[in-house]
């Protein structure tokens, strides 16, 4: 993530605005009847929110300015659907904000980056993959589980990049090797973390992935007699 000495003002302004409106249409889509009728649904979004305040707590502060940690939201993504999983990582951020670890001007920019991104990537490749409707359990556990958090991380760091080398703050590398090496290192925990727990949420607890066809992805197969 930025600190505010990375940004320039008129970025911040525009984060602060956009992620605001992305925020209020989210929380606009949300069932709220249907939340608060179902305590296992409560349960699930304010364990959700806890941990991914937890996971961002384990980071990586530079210097410079810049913050790595890991993501978490394809998981909560696929959990709870693009709107509750904004409206969770929004709840983490305020979080890291109370305990002085964020910084509130880059509060929208962040949101952006940690928040947006990953929940509208994991979102697109989930909604590719259901276009399809495939009925293999590994497509949805290798393709939206892996794949797409694979892709989120991606995605948010050359986003951050593309935000710095616009405030002039970062300077083009040497080479794109050295951008796919960079790529791969967050990539590649960020699929195995997140692929992780969806594999265990499809095994043990189907019925809590608010993405997850239970009818087609674990119906019995087919027996010869059976077949037309």
């Amino acid at each position: 993530m930025l600190a505010v000495s990375l940004l320039t003002t008129t970025q911040m302004v525009l984060g602060l605005l956009l992620y605001a409106g992305v925020l209020l249409w989210a929380a606009m889509r949300v069932p709220w009847i249907e939340l608060l009728a179902d305590s296992r649904r409560q349960h699930l979004f304010y364990g959700s929110v806890f941990v991914l305040f937890v996971l961002w707590l384990v980071r990586r502060d530079f210097d410079s300015g810049l913050t790595f940690h890991f993501i978490g939201l394809t998981a909560v993504t696929l959990l709870l659907n693009w709107h509750l999983a904004i409206l969770a990582g929004t709840l983490a951020q305020l979080a890291l904000l109370v305990l002085g670890l964020d910084e509130p001007e880059a509060f929208g920019i962040n949101g952006l980056l940690r928040v947006l991104l990953p929940v509208m990537v994991t979102l697109l490749v989930s909604q590719a993959l259901e276009r399809l409707r495939p009925s293999n359990l590994f497509a949805y556990i290798f393709v939206s589980g892996f794949a797409s958090a694979a892709l989120a991380a991606v995605v948010t760091v050359l986003a951050g990049m593309g935000l710095l080398a616009w405030s002039g703050q970062m300077a083009a590398p040497d080479s794109l090797l050295e951008v796919f090496g960079y790529l791969l290192l967050v990539a590649f925990p960020e699929a195995f973390i997140n692929g992780t727990v969806i594999t265990g949420l499809v095994v043990f607890y189907p019925d809590w992935l608010d993405t997850f066809d239970s009818d087609r992805y674990l119906q019995e197969p087919f027996g010869p007699d059976d077949r037309s």
